[in-house]
């Protein structure tokens, strides 16, 4: 499943594998000015290329190695001649996704692994014919994770760092404190509009930032007292969220609200 919209001079691919008609779960492909910024999962790489049939692609920068972001590399760099960048500590998993990073079934279902593809360190900026944008790290949700930042424009390409809502759940190997320190550091710049990982876009970024920043900071802080006061991360999880939402069963544990908690807990710098 695939639809295609622009905002300015922003080409959004929002990608899903569908499932009876319906999308599973979303993930995002940007193109701007002969960049494309990830490329969906390998179960979207079919639509994909032909929505894609007229642009010139010289480079693909992935915001992190993560299958749903980086499934289309190897089609869009054969199909372009497209160059790839992405973090240093990307590269190794785009290279070898099946012995560097196991998908669970879930992930199998909802993605696929990825085709091997081979890149290069990106560097501090990304540059195309009309913009300059900022390569920014923004580790918690993988250690490779980067975002992208154009001044001129106030754009910002948040990847998975920046995801909506409430959490309630986190995956296993997520630093629930790296991503609230990657939060504050995007808060600080001047951002007009703000593209998830998700397709979804922000005109009210600095808000939204903002907004997801003191939610998580209210959340240690009630964490931490209940943690003080000798609670279980399954009774913390209970008393915070109530009983584990359909993605802890769905996932066979590898998301839930009792990794959230301990995270909280065990990754708090200084502890």
């Amino acid at each position: 499943m695939i639809s295609v919209k622009k905002k300015g001079d922003i080409h959004i691919f929002r990608l899903a594998r569908s499932l009876f008609g319906r999308g599973l779960y979303f993930t995002a492909a940007y193109w701007v000015d002969g960049l494309m910024i990830d490329t969906g999962c390998a179960h979207t790489v079919g639509e994909l290329i032909p929505a894609l049939n007229g642009y010139t692609i010289e480079q693909v920068v992935n915001t992190h190695s993560h299958e749903d972001h980086i499934g289309g590399n190897a089609a869009v760099s054969q199909r372009f001649g497209a160059r790839i960048k992405a973090h240093p500590k990307a590269l190794p998993v785009m290279a070898s996704p099946r012995e560097k990073q196991p998908l669970h079934p879930y992930q199998l279902i909802m993605w696929g692994y990825p085709r091997a593809s081979f890149g290069t360190a990106v560097g501090d900026t990304v540059e195309t014919s009309h913009h300059r944008f900022r390569v920014i790290h923004t580790p918690g949700h993988s250690v490779d994770h980067i975002c992208l930042y154009e001044p001129d424009e106030g754009w910002l390409f948040t990847g998975d760092t920046y995801i909506g809502g409430r959490d309630t759940s986190l995956r296993a190997d997520y630093d629930i404190w790296g991503i609230l320190g990657s939060l504050k550091t995007l808060a600080s710049l001047d951002v007009s509009l703000l593209c998830t990982g998700s397709g979804s876009i922000r005109e009210q970024a600095s808000g939204a930032l903002l907004e997801k920043i003191r939610y998580l900071e209210d959340l240690a802080d009630r964490i931490h007292s209940l943690h003080d006061r000798g609670l279980g991360y399954g009774s913390m999880r209970r008393e915070l969220f109530g009983r584990e939402g359909l993605v802890a069963y769905v996932t066979l544990g590898h998301f839930s609200g009792k990794h959230l908690v301990r995270s909280f807990v065990e990754d708090r710098p200084g502890a």
